[in-house]
């Protein structure tokens, strides 16, 4: 046994996995914890504090949300040229502690109050802070493992777990001090977990047994005008939230930037597909045949936290409940089935039935579709002037969990399985960004729920939610019945660990063509 099995040995596992994994579960347990909390108030503070409209408070949510799903293509760039997954982590941990505190200063509210200033800066630090923390993350529980390790699937949806245990206790605590005691409490428990995710990571760094580090230390070091390069990166993320700050406020200029951040990141991920052997180069459009599905998905699951939110305040029999505490359904249904999907995916696995990883898109499209389709027919059945009963928001959210877990997690480990080592956050990244399309296309869709006056009504609602859930099962089903075909571009026989594959000479790659 080699010393470094010998130490792998010592430390041992729990549940069967590395130590490690268990340190990245509870550090983003409280990052999301605070995500998630804030997330639950932030469509009501939208409306009921700064006094947007319902149609203008969807755009800014959609905005913020999608905006947190961009950055990460930036962090993970710099974290796969310079920084490390483990460093990247570390400063979005900060920034984010920063931004979610911020958040807690809430003056007295309306659009001509000056402290909105400061609720557009905690945005901000938010925004940015994420986009160093969302992909590494992620990518360090993939590095824990081995790319043909069965324990990875597994993995991701313990990883899974623990992302929605944060966001179900930063949903009912944040959620209900926020609208029982007041906005400041809510979001400053919400800074407070991700004060705590930031100590956790810093304790257990030495369980990741190295993984994550810089893959250039050296150049980490050298000195740019005075000061080491990562004292400079560490100033750049400070710099980025000014201009954030000001994209948030100017929101025209967001959805061309969108469209076309995202044509400039095709085209750079199809230029270093374009120069990789046959094989990755086929992976990559696999790849990318999954992140295309992916703005579809979040556009109808992200309607949680902005209109589905305002419907349930509005429109459903809550009992009494405070309408941001049924963010939690959600992430409960995770920890309760997550567990079961894993063994599920595992067994099926054995016996040789575990659908591939575009068929189990397809299936979370066609549930996330038939989530509204189920909420548009119980508001049919009790009639037009009738309070919706609460147990279709529980069979909404039940429908979107399992779809979840067929896509999301998933998806994660597909992303880290199948790219080449040399582009593992940036595809992360990409990941990520459509992610960010899906959050803002969730924006639009509320917007549309508000009609042309800009405020929700019950019909306009449902309207669009037939509309979109129609359209999801058939889009689901179009994905089952092509499976077969992006499974083969997966190569999943040849997956084996082996050195990072770099993109060849263009020379070489011509003379193979």
């Amino acid at each position: 046994m080699t010393a470094d099995a010998g130490r792998a040995a010592a430390r041992g596992t729990v549940l069967g996995h590395p130590r490690g994994l268990f340190v990245l579960f509870f550090a983003e347990m409280w990052e999301r914890f605070s995500y998630y909390g804030m997330r639950a108030l932030l469509i009501f503070y939208l409306t009921k504090h700064w006094l947007f409209s319902d149609g203008e408070a969807t755009v800014v949510y959609g905005a913020y949300t999608s905006l947190v799903y961009i950055t990460p293509v930036l962090g993970g760039w710099l974290a796969d040229r310079y920084l490390g997954q483990r460093r990247a982590v570390l400063m979005g941990a900060v920034l984010l502690a920063c931004g979610h505190l911020l958040m807690a200063v809430e003056g007295r509210g309306g659009q001509d109050d000056p402290t909105i200033a400061v609720f557009w800066a905690a945005l901000a630090f938010i925004i940015v802070g994420s986009g160093f923390l969302k992909a590494n993350i992620s990518v360090i529980v993939g590095q824990l493992y081995s790319l043909t390790d069965p324990r990875r699937d597994g993995a991701y949806t313990i990883f899974y777990v623990g992302i929605n245990l944060g966001a179900a206790l930063g949903t009912i605590v944040a959620g209900w001090l926020g609208e029982t005691y007041g906005w400041a409490y809510g979001f400053g428990a919400a800074g407070l977990g991700m004060l705590l995710g930031l100590l956790v990571f810093i304790w257990g760094t030495p369980l990741l047994e190295g993984r994550g580090e810089s893959p250039d230390p050296a150049v980490l070091a050298r000195r740019v005008a005075g000061l080491r390069l990562d004292a400079w990166i560490w100033l750049a993320a400070l710099g980025a939230v000014a201009p954030v700050w000001w994209l948030l406020q100017v929101r025209g200029l967001y959805a061309p930037l969108l469209l076309g951040g995202g044509v400039a990141l095709l085209a750079y991920v199809l230029w270093q597909a374009a120069r990789l052997p046959k094989e990755p180069r086929e992976r990559i459009w696999a790849i990318l045949f999954l992140i295309a599905l992916q703005p579809i998905f979040w556009g109808l699951f992200e309607q949680a936290g902005g209109s589905i939110n305002l419907f349930t305040d509005r429109y459903v029999d809550r009992q009494g409940v405070p309408a941001s505490v049924f963010q939690s359904i959600n992430p409960v249904y995770i920890i309760i089935l997550g567990p079961l999907f894993a063994a599920l995916w595992t067994a099926l696995g054995r016996r040789g039935l575990e659908p591939s990883a575009p068929a189990k898109f397809g299936l979370g499209l066609i549930q996330v579709g038939l989530s509204f389709i189920v909420l548009v027919w119980g508001a049919t059945l009790v009639g037009p002037q009738a309070m919706v009963p609460v147990i279709f928001i529980f069979l909404l959210y039940l429908l979107q969990t399992t779809g979840e877990l067929c896509l999301s997690p998933v998806g994660l480990s597909a992303m880290n399985r199948l790219a080449p080592p040399t582009m593992a956050s940036l595809v992360m990244g990409a990941w990520f960004y459509a992610s960010a399309g899906g959050n803002y296309v969730a924006g639009l869709i509320g917007q549309a729920t508000g009609g042309e006056s800009g405020e929700m009504t019950r019909e306009g609602a449902l309207a669009v939610y037939a509309e979109v859930g129609w359209l999801a099962v058939a889009v689901g089903v179009a994905v089952l019945a092509v499976a077969p075909f992006v499974k083969r571009l997966m190569h999943l026989d040849t997956l084996a660990d082996a050195a990072p594959v770099r993109p060849a000479p263009a020379s070489a790659e011509g003379a193979r063509a």
